[in-house]
């Protein structure tokens, strides 16, 4: 009976998520706010990538969600790039939740055309929430081992993108990045797949290319 319920209680969870989602698709619509989900394990590097990738928008049309469990951290680095970033505090939450970037948006200014929400490091929790985004970016790192994708395949099923970053490190560890990818396309033949080095850069233009080309196709 304890199970029955306790799964009761995630479905409703998920159910009031999804409605919620849906609220913030629509508001990304008519706001034309091409909004980017960037989920990873802790340490793969996805406030790197992100203070790399901005120096290729315009200042005032990027806004950066930040979600960790505590500390402002993260969101200060966006910030002393010059680019506006606002962090979400889960108080101990593993995930961003719908209702929290619902919140958040109240503060987001007029001409904004980007939003990118770089979630809690987890490749578990954030694959089960949808944030009313339009991509999906699934992150690992090669120093995190080559096995995540068969460890976590909702993470990455439910990805528009897999980045694999940290490739600078390959000569030195053991990581087969063809494994990686022939994994990633079996769990999701048609995901996008880009390997960088967001430290040095390599490869985020590329990534840039891709995120603005949806979004021009998304209008």
């Amino acid at each position: 009976m304890g199970k029955i319920i306790k799964e009761d209680i995630s479905i409703s969870i998920l159910k009031a998520n999804e409605a919620i989602a849906k609220e913030l698709k629509d508001f990304f619509k008519e706001r034309n706010i091409f909004t980017v989900n960037i989920i990873s394990s802790p340490g793969a590097g996805k406030t790197t990538l992100l203070e790399k990738m901005l120096s290729y928008f315009e200042k005032d049309k990027v806004l950066v969600l930040v979600g960790d469990i505590e500390t402002e951290r993260d969101a200060e680095r966006i910030r002393k790039k010059g680019y506006k970033s606002y962090q979400i505090v889960t108080g101990g939450a593993c995930h961003l939740e719908a209702v929290m970037i619902k919140e958040a948006i109240k503060l987001i200014p007029e001409g904004i055309e980007y939003l990118f929400i770089e979630n809690v490091g987890n490749l578990v929790c954030p694959a089960s929430y949808d944030l009313g985004e339009n991509l999906r970016i699934s992150m690992i790192s090669t120093p995190e081992g080559d096995d995540k994708i068969l460890k976590y395949p909702k993470a990455f099923l439910t990805s528009d993108v897999l980045i694999i970053n940290k490739i600078d490190l390959l000569p030195h560890i053991p990581f087969d990045i063809n494994k990686v990818i022939e994994e990633a396309k079996k769990i999701k033949k048609d995901i996008k797949i880009f390997k960088i080095s967001a430290l040095k850069g390599e490869g985020v233009e590329e990534v840039v290319k891709f995120v603005k080309e949806k979004k021009e196709s998304s209008e």
